[in-house]
């Protein structure tokens, strides 16, 4: 005969329950272990900085100069002496200078040696070109009046410029340009001097002082009928086109 079990202690039964339930609870352990979080422990520190003044007052050494005492006083004579003042005082007689109607004067005698010749200086005249009685003549130029003669002069000035008129090499790779004022002076022999440029850049100066310096001798400017000098104010435009 053979033994039978009871249904009740059959341990089988639930295994698949009891493996269930062992799943869910490591899949729980696990997931709390993921979800765990750990924070360090953040110590505040405090840092204390000690400032140590290493600077030491330097006192300078002074030194006490030892001056000498004041020299004494001279002594006073045991004795003094009296003189008698005998020397005798010449008075000097001012004699008056004034004169009146009963003086006489007499007359003196002049020599030809005694008589200066004083050459007159002549002034160096210096007159701006606009009001010039007579303008200085540009070579070339012919006129009736003192207004066809200046018209003459500038016309002739514009042409030199632009004969001689050369662009600076550098100012053009620069791209500098602008206007330059030139003035010169025409003296008493018809020079060009004292010429005096005033422009955006040295080097259009530069250039402006080579055109004016080569203008021809010309018939120099009169005043009154005396040859002066004459000064003359002109623009040279550089400009790049």
């Amino acid at each position: 005969m053979k033994l039978k079990k009871n249904p009740k202690a059959d341990l089988n039964k639930k295994s698949g329950l009891f493996f269930v339930i062992g799943l869910v609870l490591v899949l729980f352990v696990v997931w709390r272990a993921l979800e765990l979080r750990s924070y360090p422990n953040e110590k505040e520190s405090i840092e204390i900085f000690t400032v140590v003044d290493d600077i030491d007052e330097v006192v300078p050494i002074t030194e006490t100069l030892k001056l000498p005492p004041p020299p004494a006083p001279p002594a006073a004579p045991e004795i003094i002496e009296v003189v008698e003042n005998v020397a005798e005082i010449e008075e000097t007689v001012i004699q008056s200078t004034e004169i009146n109607q009963e003086t006489v004067v007499e007359e003196a005698t002049l020599k030809v040696e005694d008589v200066v010749v004083v050459e007159e200086e002549e002034e160096d005249v210096e007159v701006p070109f606009a009001v010039i009685e007579n303008v200085p003549v540009f070579p070339g130029c012919t006129g009736q009046n003192n207004e066809a003669l200046k018209a003459c002069f500038q016309k002739k000035i514009q042409e030199h410029i632009q004969k001689h008129f050369t662009y600076p090499d550098v100012a053009v790779e620069l791209g500098i340009e602008g206007r330059v004022y030139v003035q010169f002076i025409i003296d008493n022999t018809g020079e060009i001097i004292q010429i005096k440029t005033r422009g955006p850049d040295k080097l259009l100066e530069k250039e402006a002082n080579r055109i004016i310096a080569a203008l021809p001798q010309m018939v120099p400017g009169k005043q009154r009928g005396r040859s002066v000098k004459v000064s003359y104010i002109i623009p040279i435009t550089f400009r790049l086109q």
